[in-house]
Formats: structure tokens, C-alpha cells, sequence
């Protein structure tokens, strides 16, 4: 039939049209990111790819490329017997490696000589991560943004998921990131992705938006965790109108103590993050904290956290990075429960909505 190829530009646009985006690079190298929807069927491993270098530089060019030939055959005859028995001779797939050379040419020469119709990334992952880039370095600038802003303990992602749930438009940069955006930020059993990958879902994310709409997002430091938030986007945010959400500060303590419920069941790995404070804080204060979370008596740490530590630090934080931070809409709420957010989102969705669109 003859081997299509595409430009990443034009994969990008028509992803859809395509019945299986196959991912052809190692197992690694597909975890630290790839297209939006693509499964990984290596053409070699991990394991394979580094004997197969290693050979190709050390011993011989040709007769690492013949245990290549080798091992390449082996797992696409796997893949085809695993995916491929009960596929219609229509099935379209997208065929990509990192250059889109051998690797997917190997796979993708399989399939179109059992009758396939299949189209290779030109260029392959490489090409595909420069269009995210250069995207991550415009698409920031088409929306309104709103930032949501508060202090540590006042709610702030869970009002952004009140939003979401009432039909406003919601970019979730900690849940993307699986981080809560602090020292304490850590989610249990829940890595961070690879930057490449945060910015691939931020990417996503952005291209689902609609420009016409206002984007509600929670106001990010540069970084959320070990991920960097990308620059243009955090340009805009610190650009934007502010909504200031403020909780009295027993509420925040409660609000606390409930959202990282996980660490009053593990005291040890409340202590555990701790240990990161204490240069900032001082040995002395860190172990007094310590030793109060282990004798169960949670609260006046997590108080004193915010006022010895978390506020200060974001006070200053917002005075010094977001420009509208002393015009801010203030957003009173008596505590964090789902009741009182649910209300405080209906409204903010309702008053948006009420707001014509700025003028082009």
C-alpha cells in the first residue's frame, strides 16, 4: 500500500482520524512523555535499545544492527499477535518513534505489508515535542485568565473544582502536576509525572479551552513540586485579575487537617516532610513540631505553620509576583466545607457569565 508520512503540525490536528497512535520507542522513554493517546508497543525495550547501543559502539555498527534486526523482529511479531488478530483491514494507525526512523520504519513496514493502511510522524516524538513548545509559547496569551489566590489552608483547588463542577472553564495546574504546591505537597502514591510530560498535559489541557470564555486557575509559584510552570503561561497568570480567598485562620486549621487527612493516619511522613523546614525554621522548632505531631496534638503545629511559615511566605510571594494582587476581589468564606464552596463557585460562575467578553 505504501507508508504515509505526516508532519507533527498536521498529526496534531488530526489525531482523531487516526484508529491507534502506536508509540514504537522503549518503555522508558515512552513513560517521560508521549502523543496524546499513544500506547507503547516497543520495537526494543529498555533493556535492548542500551545492549544494542552499547554493542553499536564498542564492537560493531553492522553486527549491532543485526541483533537489532533480531529483536525488533521478536517483539513485532508479539505485538502483532497480541493487538492485531482481530483488527479490520481499515484500521488506521499513527506509527512514531523518536525521529521517526527505524524504529517506528520497522513497525510501520510490518503493518502496511499485511495490508494496513499506516502513516509515520515525520520526524517522530522530536518534532511532535517542538509543535508543544512553540504552542506552550502562544496559547497562554489567547485566554482571560482569573487567578485564585489565597492564603495556605483556604481552599483555594477545591474551590477551582466547585467551578469546574458548575460549568466554568478550570485549568487545574496542581492536579496535572499530582502535587499540592507546597513543602506538605507530596501525594501519597501518586509520583509526578516527567516535565516533559507536565507540559504535554498543560499543552492538552490549554488546547481544550475556549478563548471566549474566562479560565479560573489557582495562583502558582514558578515551580509546583519539581515541575516548572511554563514561562508564558506563568506570565499570564501573574498578569491577571486576582480573587483573593480568604478564611479565618481555626477554618484553615480544620480545612487542613481533613485535606491531608493522610498525614494525621501517618504521622511519621508529616514529620518526615517536616525535615525539609529546617533550615528556614531552625532544628529546635522543627523538633518541637515534630514531637508534638507524634504525641497526636496536631492542630498547634499545623496553626503555627501558617503563621510562622506559610503566610509570611505568601504575602510576600504575591505582593512581589502578581500585579493586580492590590486590586483584588475579595472572596469571603466562613470554612472549607463542600456546602460553602459549592455556593461561593455558583456565584463567581454566575457573575462571569454575567460579564461580556472584552473587546478583540
Amino acid at each position: 500500500m505504501g507508508l504515509k508520512r505526516i508532519l507533527a503540525a498536521d498529526a496534531i490536528s488530526r489525531l482523531a482520524e487516526f484508529d491507534a497512535v502506536i508509540d514504537a520507542r522503549s518503555e522508558s522513554e515512552h513513560a517521560e512523555d508521549r502523543l496524546t493517546g499513544a500506547v507503547n508497543w516497543p520495537t526494543l525495550n529498555d533493556e535492548e535499545r542500551h545492549a544494542v547501543g552499547t554493542q553499536y559502539k564498542q564492537e560493531s555498527p553492522f553486527e549491532a544492527r543485526k541483533r537489532g534486526a533480531v529483536l525488533a523482529a521478536r517483539n513485532i511479531a508479539r505485538h502483532v499477535e497480541a493487538h492485531l488478530m482481530l483488527q479490520p483491514r481499515d484500521w488506521k494507525p499513527l506509527v512514531y518513534c523518536w525521529r521517526g526512523g527505524q524504529r517506528s520504519g520497522s513497525l510501520a513496514t510490518v503493518l502496511d505489508q499485511i495490508g494496513f493502511s499506516v502513516t509515520v510522524l515525520e520526524g517522530g516524538y522530536r518534532e511532535f515535542r517542538r509543535a508543544v513548545l512553540l504552542d506552550l509559547e502562544t496559547l497562554p496569551s489567547q485566554f482571560e485568565w482569573r487567578a485564585v489566590i489565597g492564603r495556605t489552608g483556604s481552599a483555594k483547588s477545591r474551590l477551582l473544582q466547585a467551578l469546574h463542577a458548575q460549568g466554568a472553564q478550570v485549568l487545574d495546574l496542581e492536579a496535572i502536576a499530582c502535587h499540592k504546591g507546597s513543602v506538605l505537597g507530596p501525594l501519597p502514591g501518586q509520583p509526578q509525572p516527567a516535565q516533559k510530560r507536565f507540559e504535554t498535559l498543560v499543552w492538552e489541557a490549554l488546547r481544550a479551552l475556549d478563548p471566549a470564555r474566562p479560565v479560573y486557575v489557582e495562583g502558582e509559584s514558578r515551580t509546583i513540586g519539581r515541575l516548572r510552570v511554563p514561562e508564558r503561561l506563568l506570565e499570564g497568570l501573574r498578569a491577571a485579575p486576582c480573587i483573593q480567598v480568604d478564611m479565618p485562620l481555626a477554618a484553615r486549621v480544620d480545612f487542613l487537617l481533613v485535606d491531608y487527612g493522610y498525614f494525621v493516619a501517618d504521622t511519621e511522613s508529616f514529620c518526615e516532610r517536616l525535615n525539609a523546614l529546617r533550615e528556614l525554621r531552625g532544628n529546635a522548632v522543627v523538633a518541637r513540631w515534630q514531637e508534638q505531631a507524634r504525641a497526636g496534638d496536631l492542630n498547634p503545629v499545623v496553626r503555627e505553620l501558617l503563621t510562622e511559615h506559610y503566610d509570611p511566605v505568601y504575602l510576600r510571594s504575591m505582593q512581589r509576583n502578581f500585579r493586580h494582587f492590590e486590586q483584588a476581589q475579595t472572596l469571603d468564606l466562613p470554612d472549607g466545607r463542600p456546602a460553602t464552596l459549592e455556593a461561593a463557585a455558583r456565584a463567581l460562575a454566575s457573575a462571569s457569565a454575567a460579564v461580556p467578553a472584552p473587546a478583540a
